[in-house]
C-alpha cells in the first residue's frame, strides 16, 4: 500500500475554494485503479491550512494519478490560491487488519 498525506495552506477567505476544488476532483480519483481512499481535511485549529490523504494499492497508481489530467487540472487551479509549498508525504505500508 502507498500512503501520500500533501498539506498546504491557503489565505482563509480562499479555504472554501481550494475545498470545493478538491472535492470536485474527489470522484474522479477514487474511481481511479489502484486508488483506495482520497480525503480532503480543513484544519479546524488553523483557517489556512489544509490536508489531503492519499491510500493507494501500489506507488504505481500513485504515480499514474499524479501525471493524470486530474491532477493537472486540479494543480493548476489550486496553486494560484496557495500561500505556502504544498509538503508531500509519502510512505508504503502494509495493512495489518481492517477493524469494524
Amino acid at each position: 500500500m502507498f500512503i501520500a498525506i500533501v498539506d498546504f495552506t491557503v489565505a482563509a477567505e480562499d479555504r472554501a475554494a481550494a475545498l470545493n476544488i478538491l472535492l470536485a476532483e474527489e470522484p474522479a480519483v477514487r474511481a481511479m485503479q489502484g486508488n483506495m481512499a482520497f480525503r480532503t481535511y480543513a484544519d479546524p485549529d488553523n483557517a489556512e491550512a489544509l490536508c489531503i490523504i492519499h491510500e493507494w494499492e501500489d506507488i504505481e497508481s500513485f504515480k499514474a494519478y499524479a501525471s493524470s489530467d486530474t491532477f493537472q487540472s486540479s494543480g493548476q487551479a489550486l496553486r494560484p490560491l496557495m500561500t505556502t509549498t504544498p509538503v508531500s508525504r509519502r510512505f508504503t505500508a502494509q495493512i495489518l487488519e481492517t477493524v469494524s
